[in-house]
Formats: C-alpha cells, sequence, structure tokens
C-alpha cells in the first residue's frame, strides 16, 4: 500500500476555510463594514485635496469640509468597530468548534493513540494549535480583506490624483512580492519547528510537576530545570529566528516605502512644474502612499499568521485523519448474562516483537471470580484492556455470552463493564458527581446514597462540610488513597454492569484502609462476573479460578488450593509475597 501524498500548503489552507463555512453570514457581513470603512478611508484622503487647497486661497475655502471631515473619520470608527466584531465572533467560533471536534476525536480514537501521544501534546493541540488555525482561518482573512481593500481605495485615490506618478510608484511592487514569496518558505519550516518543540517544553513541565514529591526526595530539580531550560533556550533560538524573518520583511517593506516617498518627491515636483499638482492633489498623493505603507506591512505579516495556522492545521489533521477505534457492531446488547470467554488470543503492542499476551484461552462464568496474577510485564493489564476493546487483538477472539465483543456496538459493550483500578481516576466536582458519573448522572438520591454507604463511603463522606455535594479537587486531591478507592468502588456500584474489572484495587492501601475497601468490593462482586488482578495474592485465595501468567503466556490455571499443591509458578510467588509479609503481632 503507497503512503497517501502529503497534503500542499495551498490544499491544507482550502481545507482550514472549510471551518469557516458556518460562519459565512457574520463574515460577509465583516466584508461588507470593511468595504464601507476602505470608501471612508477613501472619502478622508480625497476630501484633504479642497481642504487644502481652500487653505491656499481662503475665498475659495468651503465651511463644510470640517464637519464632512470629522463625519467621515466617525463613520470609519463605528464600521471598523462592527468589522472588529463579526470577525472576532467568527474567529472565535472556529476556534471554539476546532476544540470540540478534536475532543470528540480523541475519545474516538483506539487506546494505542494514547500509548502513542503524550496528554501534554494533546493539550498543545487543544490550546495553541486550535488558535493558531482559527488565526489563519479567520483572523489572517480579516487583516487580508480589511488591508486590500485600504491599499485599493489609497491606490485609487492616488490615480484619480495624477495618474503618472502611480504608476512609476507601482513598479515597486514586484520587488515586495519577491520577498515575501521568498521568505514564506523559511519562515514555515521555522514555525513549525517551534510547534513541536511547545509540545515537548509542555510535556517536560507537566511531568517535572506531576512528579514533584519525586523530584524533591531525589534532589533532581537541578536536572529536570536543566532539561526544561534546555528546552525553552531552543525554543527562545527558534522564536528570534521567526522574529528576524518577520522583522527582515517588514525592514524591506520600510525601505521600499522610504525609496517611494523619494520618488514620490521627485515626481511630484515635475508634475507641479508641469501644472498638473497643486498643493492639494500632493496632499492626498502624500497621506494615500503613507496610508498604504501599514497595510502592506500587515499583508506581509499574515503570511507568517497563515503559516503559522498551516503548520497547525497539519497536526490537527493529523489526528482528525487518524481512523478511528473500530465500531461496526450491529448486535444490540442490553444487559449481558456475563459468559466472558477468551479464545486463543493473541496480542501486540505496536513496534513490539514480542506479543504482550500469547495464545490465552479461558472461560469465566457469571457469579464467579477469576484472578490473573504474575510478575511484573507479564501481560495482566494487557488482557483485561481486551475486554472493554481499548486494544484489538491480534489473532483469537473474545466473546461475551458466546458472541465476539466486535458484534457489539462500543456503547453496548462498555456499558457492561464496570472498573476499579489502582489509579483512581476522580474530578475536581462534588462527590455526587463523581460517584454518578456520565450515563449514571440522573440517578436519584437514595440510589445514590445506597452506592456510596454500600462501598463503605458514607462513613467519611456524612462527616465533610457538604456531604455528597463537596468538592474533592483536582484528582480528588482532598481525599485519602482509601477514601478515593471507596468512591471508584461506589460508583463500580451504581453502574452495576454484569462484568466487574478490579484491576490492583488494594495494592496500595494501608491495612485498615485495604480492609474496608476489600469488604465494599465483597458487597460489589456477588452476581457478578468478576476478573482480578492481584498483586497481594492473599485476597484472591477464594477466587474460583486462577490464572497464572509468564511473559504473556498462560502457564498455570486452576483455584488457589490446586496451585499451591502444583509447586509451580503461583506457589513460588505465593512462597515470595508470604516470606516478605511482616509477622503479625
Amino acid at each position: 500500500m503507497t503512503e497517501a501524498t502529503p497534503a500542499t500548503p495551498a490544499q491544507t489552507y482550502r481545507r482550514l476555510l472549510g471551518f469557516a463555512k458556518p460562519y459565512r453570514g457574520w463574515l460577509a457581513t465583516a466584508a461588507l463594514v470593511m468595504a464601507f470603512e476602505a470608501l471612508t478611508s477613501y472619502g478622508i484622503t480625497r476630501l484633504l485635496k479642497p481642504i487644502v487647497d481652500g487653505l491656499a486661497d481662503p475665498k475659495t475655502f468651503q465651511l463644510w469640509l470640517p464637519a464632512a471631515l470629522v463625519g467621515l473619520f466617525i463613520a470609519r470608527g463605528l464600521f471598523g468597530l462592527a468589522g472588529d466584531y463579526t470577525m472576532a465572533r467568527s474567529g472565535r467560533g472556529v476556534a471554539r468548534d476546532l476544540r470540540l471536534m478534536l475532543m470528540r476525536k480523541y475519545f474516538r480514537l483506539p487506546g494505542a493513540r494514547f500509548d502513542a501521544e503524550p496528554v501534554a501534546s494533546m493539550l498543545t493541540r487543544l490550546g495553541g494549535d486550535t488558535e493558531q488555525v482559527a488565526g489563519a482561518a479567520v483572523d489572517a482573512l480579516k487583516v487580508m480583506i480589511s488591508a486590500s481593500l485600504t491599499t485599493v481605495a489609497m491606490l485609487w485615490a492616488m490615480l484619480s490624483t495624477s495618474w503618472r506618478v502611480t504608476i512609476a510608484l507601482l513598479l515597486l511592487a514586484p520587488f515586495l512580492v519577491w520577498a515575501m514569496n521568498k521568505v514564506g518558505g523559511r519562515y514555515r519550516r521555522i514555525n513549525h519547528r517551534i510547534l513541536e518543540n511547545a509540545a515537548d517544553m509542555l510535556q517536560s513541565a507537566d511531568q517535572a510537576l506531576h512528579g514533584h514529591q519525586e523530584v524533591k526526595i531525589y534532589g533532581a530539580q537541578e536536572s529536570e530545570i536543566g532539561r526544561y531550560a534546555e528546552q525553552t533556550n531552543h525554543n527562545l533560538r527558534l522564536a528570534l529566528k521567526v522574529e528576524v524573518t518577520r522583522g527582515s520583511i517588514s525592514f524591506f517593506v520600510q525601505v521600499l516605502g522610504a525609496i517611494g516617498m523619494a520618488v514620490l518627491l521627485f515626481l511630484a515636483a515635475k508634475e507641479a512644474a508641469a501644472g498638473r499638482l497643486t498643493a492639494g492633489d500632493f496632499t492626498v498623493l502624500m497621506t494615500a502612499m503613507v496610508a498604504i505603507i501599514p497595510p502592506l506591512r500587515q499583508l506581509t505579516n499574515v503570511q507568517a499568521m497563515l503559516q503559522r495556522g498551516v503548520n497547525s492545521a497539519e497536526r490537527l489533521f493529523s489526528v482528525m485523519d487518524a481512523p478511528d477505534e473500530k465500531d461496526t457492531g450491529t448486535q444490540p446488547l442490553k444487559r449481558a448474562k456475563g459468559e466472558l470467554e477468551f479464545r486463543h488470543v493473541t496480542a501486540r503492542y505496536p513496534n513490539q516483537a514480542r506479543p504482550a499476551i500469547d495464545d490465552i484461552s479461558f472461560v469465566a462464568k457469571p457469579g464467579t471470580v477469576t484472578a490473573i496474577v504474575g510478575r511484573s510485564g507479564s501481560g495482566k493489564s494487557t488482557l483485561i484492556k481486551l475486554i472493554p476493546r481499548f486494544y484489538e487483538p491480534e489473532s483469537g477472539q473474545v466473546l461475551l455470552d458466546g458472541r465476539p465483543i466486535e458484534d457489539y456496538p462500543l456503547a453496548d459493550l462498555r456499558r457492561q463493564v464496570a472498573m476499579v483500578s489502582q489509579r483512581v481516576i476522580l474530578f475536581d466536582a462534588s462527590i455526587g458527581s463523581n460517584v454518578a458519573y456520565g450515563e449514571m448522572e440522573g440517578a436519584d438520591a437514595q440510589t445514590l446514597a445506597e452506592a456510596v454507604r454500600g462501598a463503605n463511603a458514607m462513613e467519611f463522606v456524612e462527616r465533610l462540610p457538604e456531604g455528597m455535594d463537596t468538592r474533592i479537587g483536582e484528582h480528588g486531591g482532598r481525599l485519602s488513597g482509601g477514601q478515593r478507592q471507596r468512591l471508584a468502588i461506589a460508583r463500580a456500584l451504581l453502574k452495576n454492569a454484569p462484568l466487574l474489572i478490579l484491576d490492583e484495587a488494594t495494592a496500595a492501601l494501608d491495612n485498615e484502609s485495604e480492609r474496608l475497601v476489600q469488604d465494599a468490593l465483597d458487597h460489589l462482586m456477588p452476581d457478578r462476573t468478576t476478573i482480578v488482578i492481584a498483586h497481594r495474592l492473599s485476597t484472591i485465595e477464594h477466587a474460583d479460578q486462577v490464572l497464572v501468567l509468564d511473559e504473556g503466556r498462560l502457564v498455570e490455571q486452576g483455584t488457589h488450593a490446586q496451585l499451591i499443591a502444583a509447586g509451580g509458578v503461583y506457589a513460588h510467588l505465593h512462597r515470595m509475597q508470604f516470606r516478605e509479609q511482616p509477622a503479625e503481632a
């Protein structure tokens, strides 16, 4: 299969403009008021001729001219305000739409994408890249329309005053176009590197700040600051290159303006000597030429804005064009019975030679507990991630109630699964909102309270200032580990799914917290198909079956008593852990 040809910057920009289509009404209004703004600028410039000529010959001066000048300035200000608002309404709308579209896309991507791209990079795309794209799609359009109309208006004022002088000045235009094209490619390359570097900086800072305790304990502050300093210095060098590049073209425009001014003075003197140019005409020419320079500079800067937007658009489109996770199931599933079967399943992570799990087969019946044990890296977490289809197997099948899980729509399949893991995910919201999360948002207060009580969480929730309405901070930071874990169990209880996955749910807890959590799990596990990844083997002695994984393969299977009697890998792990446990008083 041949790779798709990369889109050219022009193709990317045309695609980018498509996101502005919902705002065509606003953009049309903006273009209209900017046209009126340019006309008022033309009127102001042309009005200078009778004013200056009238001042040179006071007998011909007309008193309505100052009032007309004030009126035109007020009108231009109002049109400018209207243009700014309508364009801002469009630009911010595009940025919002892109953020929502990108966020939705991330939730449709397969789990492997989250392994390949750091969250910091995703945040850069959601933040900086969407702003740059909105700038290119709308803000740059505003500059191009406004500056172009103003330039045309001033050129028309010059042509209608003295076409000979104007045409002579226009001979300088090709040099300006050449400079803009020359600098465009360089600007685009540097800006693309800036965007990549910004994502690296964010990722580095995110890791260091999230791990601030480890950084302090191991005295790694200078190391982390040094790494971040190297990245920020690289960003500074790139930013300076961009400024030099942008400044160079701006300088070139000003030099051309100065040359044009000199040419204007020379030609105006000749035209005045020939009787074809009055003082008022010269004032109009001079004012129009000076007024052309700022929009020309804006037009040169818009090249940089467009290049930044195109670079960001390429990064956004690389996500938007990525394939969604497969969701082709057509068999509706309201509530599963819960019979889970792995049939010769092999799974491999991208670019990995060895499978994460290899030829795994087992059956988990409804109402039973299946424990999965093994050394770190044996494939335990990979196995359970296949159940809600966060990953797809390379070969073999995972079946639920006798049907391959691919036959069910993803939403229906995942509705059958509740998960409690060692790393509890909570949000900066109230306790009630964290328990009644997602599709359970509409749960009534009594059902919610029963779930919290069943998870042994009510004893600490009732002591909080606002009870169920108490906000728990980012990641539940105002709660202890055991309290967070019990809220996760309450969430699973409220979901009441037929499949329950426990991923080392008590591994990081102290004895008292573990006792409370384990008691809560005892309320949660009956009448479900429970899959338990166990770190502490003492917690799974009553499991209906134990699967022992080693280097991705299922090496032993049986009850706790059977595996201890067999004296194999499980018995070895059990002896090692038993020796590590201190004698209880």
